[in-house]
């Protein structure tokens, strides 16, 4: 959760519930909350355990962060942007 309610303070976690809500859930009509809170508890097994990550080598998270020994990862995705360095408080003549 937020401190201040808003989605830009917690990025990761508004990815995660995009994920969930539109690869998961989006096909579901779920009738009432004991329902619901079953097809979320399997959602988010599936989520951590059967669904690889790009962002960490394909692996799943579980994988990851049970795994006796150190896995290297890297993140297979390209970044289009280009990084513009920033100058605070540039020498002026």
């Amino acid at each position: 959760m937020t401190e201040n309610g808003d989605p830009l303070e917690n990025a990761v976690a508004e990815r995660i519930n995009g994920i969930i809500k539109e690869e998961y859930l989006e096909t579901y009509d779920v009738d009432n909350l004991k329902d619901a809170k079953g097809l979320l508890k399997a959602v988010v097994d599936l989520y951590n355990n059967e669904r690889p990550h790009m962002s960490i080598s394909n692996f799943t998270p579980n994988s990851i962060h049970h795994s006796k020994s150190k896995i290297k990862t890297e993140r297979l995705w390209k970044n289009y942007y280009r990084k513009i360095p920033t100058i605070v408080n540039p020498i002026q003549d």
